[in-house]
């Protein structure tokens, strides 16, 4: 079939598309590269060509495996699909590389050791074991701070660098040049303590059968490298790969890609090098600029037209990124006309910098609302100065960016509760409510309890229940932990019975003392608190609504992959203020 009749056949998805779109979603076969300039329509491509897919019979559903790099974009992406194919698109896979690995490991935890409800460990529990490990090992955490470690923990799992290589790849790497503390001497003594910390590290993350954020990613590669025919199962099951941002993929997410479609070579990815701006965080702009090397057949389609912009603003964004000589060449147009100049403004300080955005905004705000100003700063620093300019002028304002929702300490409390409700090996969660609110539950009890816990082989949680058996515990202290025990195994009970999510969040609230204890400091802070376990229990009604028949543990795996910028309401009347990467 030719590409004309394709479009003949398929009128009503060509008929909203320019010429460069028509021919990414109408490619009949093999891997794809579309190079997609900001504002032309990327994500209308990816969707109609997904659609496309499956009506034309290339693939079924539920053989699409459809990778974001946000929650917010799988969501609008599933939503635009749904409308395109009705029912269809319930089967399809569309979603982030991290829940897309979480989801299947799932499946296949018990091949790497772990049991299917394990934990999901975000930056903040990863920085805590971390924490106790490097105290496990005599460590003073001032002189290695843990937040540190993780940070090259984190980098060495992005590149897939086990414990065991971790020291020999850091400086093939050339992480020792790039190291805060420089090279030599110092970095080594460094680099082997780090090392020591991941081994001990990941076998604390083993035994509590928890896997940290970039495990996920990490994992999944080393599942599909080790059992072949995991492997093969996988290629047959994703026939066709589509993959958004590109430009941002670490190595695990460049080796996930080519893992799943070297065989079957039919993969769509879709990015802009010219965008790349994640390289803090492991992304490699080398994997989109040698997509082409990876498969030497590959179409590549640009899409120019910028739908977004007005010239004058497009011909300055040319002039700037053309001086970056490794790039795929491309320049963006619009038909939008030639639209305001773009201003340049060399201000003495940051203080006059501020005063003259506050001015611009005075007067924007006088011809269209709030919510469609904007300012843009490279780092979250440098917006206290225009914070306080903004205040002055009483300009209302939001920062993205700041506190997430997910990052609050009573938020984080519950979480830990509920995740040692389905995970009774999750002892860093446990460690961090065992005494919150309080139940006179000091170091030495706790210690007393991990050390019975050890010698016995079973969880901390288990040694609550049985605390009766402890010697050593104080009899207000035996009291509390069994009390504490018996109400985690209820839950957990109440848990794998299944029945509302929200039902079981209200329960647990209520009986872990966390709500009781806010409501008795009868402060202004403690009701914000409130405020915001309230609005936890209403994510779970919601939850609940919309997965009908799913667990306290898939709750829990959704509510590991939210993102602040993902939630961002755009509807409220406020000035944003945000960085250049949020």
């Amino acid at each position: 079939m030719t590409q004309h009749s394709l479009e003949s056949r398929y009128s009503h998805i060509a008929e909203e598309l320019n010429e460069q779109q028509r021919e990414a979603v109408f490619h009949t076969g093999g891997p794809l590269l579309v190079l997609a300039g900001a504002g032309s329509g990327k994500t209308r491509v990816l969707t109609y060509r997904l659609a496309y897919l499956v009506e034309s019979g290339q693939v079924r559903p539920y053989e699409t495996l459809a990778i974001t790099f946000t929650n917010k974009a799988a969501g609008e992406m599933r939503q635009r699909v749904a409308r395109l194919l009705g029912e269809k698109a319930e089967w399809m896979w569309v979603c982030t590389f991290h829940s897309a690995c979480a989801r299947l490991l799932r499946q296949e935890a018990p091949l790497l050791g772990y049991t299917r409800d394990f934990t999901i460990y975000d930056e903040e529990d990863s920085v805590r074991l971390i924490k106790h490990c490097l105290e496990d090992l005599h460590l003073d955490t001032k002189r290695f701070p843990p937040r540190g470690v993780q940070n090259l923990i984190s980098d060495a799992k992005n590149k897939l660098i086990s414990p065991e290589d971790f020291e020999r790849e850091l400086v093939q790497s050339g992480w020792e040049s790039e190291g805060a503390l420089g090279g030599g001497q110092a970095f080594s003594m460094y680099r082997e303590v780090v090392a020591q910390v991941y081994r001990r590290y990941q076998a604390r993350l083993l035994q509590q059968n928890a896997l940290d954020f970039d495990d996920r990613l990490m994992r999944m590669v080393e599942l599909l490298e080790r059992f072949p025919e995991r492997l093969a199962y996988y290629r047959e099951r994703f026939r066709h790969l589509l993959v958004d941002e590109y430009q941002d993929t670490n190595r695990a997410q460049y080796l996930l890609v080519k893992l799943l479609a070297e065989e079957h070579r039919q993969v769509t990815v879709v990015g802009d090098d010219d965008q790349s701006v994640y390289s803090w965080r492991g992304a490699d702009v080398k994997n989109i600029l040698s997509f082409e090397d990876d498969f030497p057949d590959a179409k590549v389609v640009k899409l120019e037209q910028n739908y977004r912009s007005t010239s004058n603003i497009l011909e300055v964004a040319n002039a700037l990124v053309s001086h970056n000589r490794r790039r795929k060449s491309k320049s963006l147009w619009s038909r939008r006309g030639a639209g305001e100049r773009v201003t340049v403004l060399a201000c003495r300080d940051e203080h006059e910098e501020a005063r003259l955005v506050c001015e611009e905004i005075v007067g924007l705000l006088r011809e269209r609302p709030a919510s469609d100003i904007a300012v843009f700063y490279r780092v979250n620093a440098q917006s206290r100065v225009l914070e306080d300019m903004l205040v002055r002028q009483g300009i209302g304002y939001r920062v993205i960016g700041g506190t997430k929702f997910y990052q609050r300490a009573e938020i984080k409390d519950l979480l830990a509760y509920l995740r040692v409700t389905v995970n009774a090996a999750d002892e860093l969660s446990l460690l961090r409510v065992i005494n919150t609110p309080r139940r006179g539950l000091g170091e030495v009890a706790v210690a007393r309890l991990q050390a019975w816990a050890a010698a016995e082989g079973v969880p901390l949680r288990e040694a609550l229940r049985r605390a009766a058996e402890i010697s050593g515990l104080t009899a207000s202290a035996a009291k509390a932990c069994t009390s504490l025990g018996e109400r985690f195994a209820s839950w957990a009970e109440e848990a794998e019975q299944g029945g509302q999510v929200a039902g079981l969040v209200r329960r647990v609230l209520q009986e872990s003392g966390l709500l009781e204890a806010l409501e008795a400091e009868r402060t202004i802070e403690a009701e914000g608190r409130i405020e915001n376990l309230e609005e936890f229990v209403s994510v779970a009604e919601e939850f609940d609504r919309l997965n009908p028949g799913e667990t306290l543990s898939d709750f829990l795996q959704e509510i590991s992959l939210y993102a602040d910028i993902d939630n961002y309401d755009e509807t409220q009347p406020l000035i944003t203020l945000m960085t250049l990467h949020n």
